[in-house]
């Protein structure tokens, strides 16, 4: 019987996270997802001056064995560690202080003023509050109340 996937998550980051630090990595996310018939566990990770295609392949030669060995995963799996990218994933309160200033996404988990699809600019993020600043007014949004928020890529 497969282990919930969201237990799975849990159990990556919380090993992976403090290793990741003491490389001078951050670990962003963690997504464990069946595609096409395959498990699928991918890490998303950054650092400072961001994450290079030598920095994926090491980290996951690293931390691949190690999760292997700690067995959390009891079938086979394909391993991905990828940079956050461009519409990186905000979900902790430091994302979003970090987003601040800038363009994001967010979509609620329940509608919120008939709504559960907010666009606009992050004004302040201020006891777990987003404040977005959008075409068609302002909005106040619960972080606890937020399904899934990203970074908005403008050219």
């Amino acid at each position: 019987m497969l282990r919930n996937a969201r237990f799975i998550t849990k159990q990556i980051a919380d090993l992976v996270a403090p290793i990741l630090e003491e490389m001078d990595f951050e670990l962003v996310d963690v997504e464990y997802f069946s595609n096409q018939g395959r498990w699928v566990l991918r890490l998303f990770i950054d650092k400072d001056g961001g994450v290079t295609i030598d920095d994926c392949a090491k980290i996951s030669g690293e931390i691949g064995d190690l999760i292997d060995v700690k067995d959390f995963i009891e079938h086979e799996y394909i391993l991905e560690v990828s940079s956050p990218g461009l519409n990186r994933t905000l979900k902790k309160d430091k994302d979003f202080i970090r987003a601040v200033g800038k363009k994001v996404k967010v979509r609620m988990v329940a509608p919120l003023n008939n709504r559960r699809n907010f666009s606009g600019y992050l004004k302040d993020f201020k006891g777990g509050t987003l404040y977005l600043d959008m075409d068609d007014g302002t909005a106040s949004l619960p972080l606890k109340g937020v399904d899934r928020a990203n970074l908005v890529y403008e050219f």
